[in-house]
């Protein structure tokens, strides 16, 4: 029970890595506090974690919108009555294609879910973490964005990813003195509705590039963001901790 009497806001928990890391963190003992947009798909993620004997809160909102990040803060010291983590792990990959040819609202829609959103995030989390001596933050970043791990055509992905683990490592440097640590989650290709689930030519060619010769499950991902949240990395923050199959050593 890694999580156990620990509350920890999920974002992105509709599917994919979310949802799948929010279950694996009731599982751990957690109580956890569903964000995504699709609200069918947080009723029925939390139905399954209480059947379970689980506890789970879920509100759907815009993880832009800055009155959700406060939101979703609000509902875990409601229901639960503190914030011990969070894995701010909703983002978006966007069109693909060369910069010349991306139109500025792909690039300020990419940007504002992967990374000002993370912002927005971290402004409603720590405040609440800092009072009660302590806590734990993960932001899904990506190797796409970290060392020669850059990708054709991911331009605006890449850069949100690279700011990411800018932010992780900023927020960790300025609140480790409070108890706080802040890491970013760095996963390879991953199984997921985002990364080319149902597809067999995309999933067979990303699965290639991997030295592994084959994508994550979700929960392979889950797993590495439960040791980035529980107590077994208490000395671990600002990290860019990769989890990609080796693709970023193979890029370098």
């Amino acid at each position: 029970m890694e999580l156990e009497n620990k509350t920890v806001i999920v974002t992105g928990a509709s599917s994919g890595i979310g949802a799948a890391a929010a279950l694996l963190f009731a599982a751990e003992g957690a109580d956890v506090v569903l964000g995504a947009r699709r609200s069918a798909n947080l009723e029925t993620l939390a139905g399954t974690i209480r059947r379970g004997n689980g506890r789970a809160a879920f509100l759907a909102g815009d993880v832009k919108d800055e009155g959700y990040a406060d939101a979703l803060v609000d509902l875990a010291m409601r229901e639960f009555g503190k914030l011990d983590a969070a894995f701010n792990n909703a983002g978006i990959v966007g069109e693909m294609g060369p910069i010349p040819d991306m139109g500025t609202s792909n690039w300020n829609d990419v940007l504002s879910v992967n990374l000002t959103a993370a912002f927005l995030a971290a402004k409603a989390q720590i405040p609440p973490m800092k009072e009660q001596g302590g806590g734990s933050i993960v932001f899904t970043s990506s190797f796409v964005g970290f060392s020669n791990g850059g990708m054709p055509g991911m331009g605006a992905y890449a850069a949100s990813k690279a700011g990411l683990i800018g932010l992780a490592r900023s927020l960790a440097s300025d609140h480790a003195a409070d108890g706080i640590r802040v890491n970013a989650l760095l996963p390879g290709g991953t199984v997921t509705p985002a990364g080319g689930e149902g597809n067999p030519d995309v999933l067979e060619f990303i699965a290639n590039l991997h030295p592994m010769k084959r994508m994550a499950s979700a929960k392979e991902i889950a797993q590495a963001a439960l040791f980035l949240l529980s107590d077994r990395s208490s000395f671990v923050t600002g990290s860019p901790m990769i989890a990609d199959g080796g693709i970023s050593v193979r890029l370098t």
